[in-house]
């Protein structure tokens, strides 16, 4: 069998910064090609990707798997107890970057497909889209990995993506969606002058300060029936203005929005323009509106991916998870426009934190997850 444990800490020990690929796809690609899968990379741009299927191409029934390889920065390597590439084990402890998210839940699935397709051949098809740009920008990831498929004739019937989803227990929590998420930078301008004089300048800080105002009391919206309210946060105002007689010429801000799928990208940016626009019209400046939709909003309504998902959770740790779209924004943003999409993992309260750890135990439950729903889709 397969040991997750081991193949976590071997792929823990790959120092896969984005966009470095550290060693860790190559070693996955041997596994798995030795194991029957074919094996392509689908490396773009400075991006190293891994596509690998088990099975007829084209199969009518073809479950996929999702993650990534590629890992935060370390940050203060003195603050962390353990090396951050180390894998180290203590009291049932593996520490390093990468445990929690998601070099496990990659060594997880990956150790599932591998056992599952030697010991119970199914009438199918196994895909593994694995990426090395989760962490960046994903601009060459998942999304590269999605188009070789539409060029391949590649199709996945529906994909589990292993993203850790639990906030503080196995099993508690799986995400049917996503919140949307974009950022608004507003830059406004008017005319320097002395500070004594400001009748002689066009002052562009309470024109900015009424524009935070504005956006950060709006109230977006209450909440739908699988979504939270959508929420706008006001993330910096800079002037670099270090003087006090002088009022400056410029000042820039920005703000971050999370939405549900009561909005989109292009209405919230329709709404950021005007009120920028009609800011600028008030106070007699001029706004530049800048906007980055990092993704949509999506739900893969409850159903038989969900159902199938949370049946397997359910029976290997006891615990029915709630279906979620809380969080952040993760690949799965990408595959929803490819087939079904859900996604669990394991705890993520570590992820991104100096001394990132996972229990080891929580590593060989998440494998047996994953191999429970690959023989009940196949079943």
């Amino acid at each position: 069998m397969t040991d997750p444990v081991k193949l976590t800490a071997d792929l823990i020990r790959c120092p896969s910064v984005t966009p470095e690929e550290g060693g860790a796809l190559v070693l996955l690609e041997n596994l798995l090609s030795g194991a029957g899968f074919d094996c392509t990379r689908v490396d773009r741009g400075d991006v190293s990707n891994l596509f690998a299927r088990w099975g007829d191409k084209g199969h009518a029934r073809s479950f996929g798997f999702n993650g990534h390889t590629d890992v935060v920065p370390v940050g203060d390597e003195a603050a962390w107890t353990y090396a951050p590439f180390g894998a180290e084990i203590r009291d049932g402890v593996m520490y390093g970057r990468g445990t929690s998210d998601m070099k496990s839940g990659v060594a997880a699935f990956a150790a599932a497909a591998m056992d599952f397709v030697r010991d119970t051949p199914p009438d199918g098809a196994i895909i593994l889209a694995i990426t090395g740009d989760e962490e960046g920008d994903a601009i060459d990831g998942t999304t590269a990995l999605l188009d070789y498929m539409t060029e391949a004739g590649e199709q996945m019937s529906a994909c589990l993506v292993g993203e850790p989803t639990c906030p503080n227990t196995m099993g508690e929590m799986m995400k049917i969606g996503r919140r949307g998420s974009m950022t608004a930078w507003f830059t406004v301008t008017g005319v320097q002058g002395h500070s004594a004089y400001p009748h002689r300048a066009k002052n562009p800080l309470p024109a900015m300060a009424r524009l935070m105002h504005q956006l950060a009391s709006h109230e977006l919206d209450l909440g739908t029936d699988h979504f939270d309210a959508s929420t706008l946060a006001v993330v910096t105002i800079d002037t670099g203005n270090a003087a006090t007689n002088v009022i400056p010429a410029q000042c820039s801000g920005a703000v971050n929005i999370r939405f549900n799928d009561l909005h989109s990208g292009a209405s919230l940016s329709e709404w950021l323009k005007a009120e920028a626009d009609a800011i600028a019209e008030a106070y007699g400046v001029e706004i530049d509106t800048r906007i980055k939709i990092s993704g949509e909003s999506f739900l893969t309504p409850p159903g038989p991916l969900s159902d199938l998902v949370a049946k397997a959770v359910e029976a290997e740790t006891g615990v029915r998870p709630e279906m979620s779209t809380t969080g952040g924004t993760s690949d799965a943003r990408f595959v929803k426009n490819h087939c079904p999409v859900v996604e669990f993992g394991l705890v993520g309260r570590t992820m991104h934190q100096v001394d990132e750890c996972v229990e080891v135990a929580r590593i060989e439950q998440l494998k047996a997850i994953y191999t429970r729903i690959l023989k009940d889709y196949f079943a």
